[in-house]
């Protein structure tokens, strides 16, 4: 056997890589699958919640662990990228250079105005959950935990930070006004989920096998982690999640296919039109309706009993 070349600080240095790698990877893979493993003894809505908070802070430890020695980040600001902000651009949130840009009264306003809607729709559905549980009012309620979590809170988290000068943008960039499918998941829905799996499933996908399997395999990803947060606690519903992302993926394809720009479908009202009926037509695969009944209503029940 040929003698090793590497001298003993040389085989510390591949232990120390080794160590970091693992800890960069060890709670998105531990902390799901504690939440899994507690499954049969917690409520379905609990579970949901459980394993969505999870996969969620897995998520940040893996954004922030890469980026955790940017110089002049102070304690506090890599606390809050973990513990109080929903993004995982951890580059532009803990480097104390970047500045964000003047916040208008009026955003504050509207971030208010968004919590308000989501908490009286949610709170609407909740009391009726326990008179007349039905898919209507199970969609309801889950429109209001999105304004209130995707649009309201989330906004005003990130007008706090930028008031206090961390460059926060909002995860969520007027997804209505999308002239495109591409524009829609790619610069206007979810900026966080976006941001990660951009960085870690499209970048090197697309450097070894190109860009239409790179935009096919961040979709699958994307139905992979809904499936688990949706279909695993309904127990039941596999797979429709994931279509659901497939599709998506699909419909970027053929946007930017020659036949997709022949068709208009990249901007305009073409583009608008296609980006609504891809994302939104197809949504009841997402959230399937052993979902609805499984998961949202008894959560909706719980909450009207409050």
């Amino acid at each position: 056997m040929k003698p090793s070349t590497r001298t003993p600080a040389r085989m510390m240095f591949d232990l120390d890589a080794r160590g970091a790698a693992l800890l960069e990877w060890i709670p998105l893979l531990v902390l799901p699958a504690a939440a899994i493993a507690c499954r049969s003894r917690i409520a379905p809505w609990g579970f949901m919640w459980i394993l969505s908070i999870a996969i969620f802070f897995g998520c940040k430890w893996q954004a922030w662990w890469g980026q955790r020695n940017i110089a002049g980040a102070s304690i506090g600001r890599n606390l809050g990228f973990l513990f109080a902000w929903p993004g995982m651009d951890a580059a532009s949130f803990l480097d104390p250079n970047r500045r964000s840009a003047p916040i208008e009264q009026k955003e504050w306003l509207w971030a208010a105005a968004k919590t308000a809607c989501g908490a009286a729709l949610l709170w609407g559905a909740a009391r009726r959950a326990n008179i007349a549980p039905s898919l209507l009012t199970g969609w309801a309620g889950m429109v209001g935990m999105i304004l209130i979590l995707h649009f309201g809170t989330f906004h005003l988290l990130s007008l706090v930070w930028r008031s206090a000068g961390v460059d926060a943008p909002p995860i969520m960039q007027s997804p209505l006004s999308a002239t495109s499918l591409s524009d829609f998941w790619g610069r206007r829905w979810n900026l966080g989920f976006r941001q990660l799996t951009h960085r870690l499933i499209f970048t090197p996908a697309r450097a070894r096998l190109g860009g239409p399997a790179a935009i096919l395999l961040s979709f699958l990803a994307s139905g992979v982690i809904h499936d688990l947060v949706i279909s695993l606690p309904a127990r039941g519903g596999y797979g429709l999640p994931t279509l659901y992302f497939l599709i998506q993926g699909a419909g970027v394809l053929i946007e930017r296919s020659r036949a997709g720009a022949a068709c208009g479908l990249r901007s305009g009202l073409r583009g608008r039109l296609f980006a609504l009926v891809c994302a939104g037509a197809p949504a009841y695969l997402l959230f399937h309706p052993l979902f609805v009944h499984r998961v949202i209503l008894p959560f909706l029940a719980f909450l009207g009993q409050k």
